[in-house]
């Protein structure tokens, strides 16, 4: 069955389809779970579940089983909780800003607290509440972005009063090289993390992240926490990926040309026409999050469909000379992200991670969640894109 969204474009008006393709979401999810043996993954769902839709991913993790969500701000948390009802844990990576203490309570997230500050701003918002209330704790073992330094856990720690109406429930700390699994900075930060950890009050531990969780058992400690390789990046580059592909980006043809000979192609005349050519100009430029530097083809089933001139805001112009005059027209679909261009080789062609890919993708798209076997999802895939 497949279940839509309400999208802003309807499949007639928009531009290009983006399809989320829920059936491999979850065998990622479960590939991870196996992968860490008894420990839970949570799900991280930050940038509007990197920017394919929170409520949407967030709801078929937590039918997995996930109970445990991380956002990055307050007001991701509070549209999670609306989307997912009360029952899951929804943690706040960037912590509260000040003043937004009560909100945090209302919308009942917990704020990952990575300074002296925040956590004494949420003792007296605890304090204000007469209750305790649930936090937790990140401290810096070498990413030296978010967290409590060492001296700081080391001067926390001799303060008996330090989490008086603060209920710790998790202990967390952020790999910066995970996905190098030769660099000697992940065993340090796994020994740092151990030794700060040790300091504070007893609680369960969390350090992997989505590559962290394929360094090895040592790295799992109580709780995952992957993000990236829930939709189909590859958390072991170098090696073969062994999470499906979740994304399916596809554009619509605008107009089909002939050029002469000669003929300049785009803004700047950057690109001429060799020898007379036929170009097909698609929906989609840098103002749908397709970066101005991108990947340099689409594709139309095997064939291989060249990027000619700049990336426009809102088209790109294609070579089309390969195909048969008949084989496409105005209204039919090429494939931008998909099986033969994964979101990790439009990274590595745009020079860049497959994070910024996903998470840049606008909002102009008709997007669609397809949640059913592979066969029929191909299915649907072939009929969208040559209907």
């Amino acid at each position: 069955m497949m279940r839509q969204q309400s999208p802003a474009f309807s499949m007639a008006a928009a531009g290009a389809v983006l399809t989320v393709d829920l059936s491999a979401l979850r065998e990622n999810y479960r590939v991870l779970k196996r992968k860490l043996g008894g420990v839970p993954p949570a799900g991280v769902v930050k940038a509007n579940g990197y920017g394919l839709g929170a409520a949407a991913i967030a709801g078929v993790l937590a039918e997995e089983g996930c109970e445990t969500f991380f956002v990055a701000h307050l007001p991701e948390a509070e549209a999670l909780r609306l989307a997912l009802g009360q029952k899951p844990a929804i943690h706040v990576l960037n912590g509260i800003p000040p003043g937004a203490e009560e909100e945090c309570i209302e919308w009942s997230a917990i704020p990952v607290l990575n300074s002296l500050e925040q956590i004494e701003a949420w003792r007296r918002a605890a304090s204000r509440a007469g209750r305790p209330l649930p936090g937790t704790l990140q401290v810096d073992s070498g990413m030296s972005r978010l967290g409590l330094p060492p001296a700081d856990v080391e001067r926390i720690a001799a303060m008996p009063d330090a989490f008086d109406g603060i209920e710790i429930v998790h202990v967390m700390s952020h790999l910066a090289c995970a996905d190098e699994p030769d660099n000697p900075a992940n065993e340090a930060q796994l020994g740092e993390f151990k030794r700060l950890s040790a300091m504070l009050p007893k609680a369960p531990s969390s350090l992997a992240n989505s590559s962290g969780i394929f360094l090895g058992e040592a790295y799992h400690f109580d709780l995952a926490r992957p993000g990236a390789a829930l939709f189909g990046i590859n958390p072991t580059p170098g090696s073969p990926n062994p999470m499906q592909q979740v994304v399916q980006l596809a554009a619509k043809v605008i107009q089909i040309r002939e050029l002469p000979a000669g003929a300049g192609i785009g803004y700047g005349h950057d690109f001429q026409a060799g020898a007379p050519m036929r170009t097909a100009t698609i929906s989609l430029g840098y103002a749908d999050g397709w970066l101005r530097g991108g990947a340099a083809a689409a594709w139309l089933e095997d064939t291989r469909l060249p990027f000619v001139g700049r990336v426009s805001m809102d088209s790109i112009i294609l070579d089309v000379s390969s195909l048969s005059p008949d084989r496409l027209k105005a209204g039919d679909l090429v494939e931008l992200i998909g099986a033969r261009q994964t979101v990790d080789d439009v990274a590595a062609l745009s020079g860049t991670i497959g994070y910024e890919i996903l998470t840049s993708l606008g909002g102009r798209f008709h997007r669609v969640y397809a949640d059913e076997e592979k066969q029929e999802m191909a299915e649907f895939i072939r009929t969208r894109w040559q209907g």
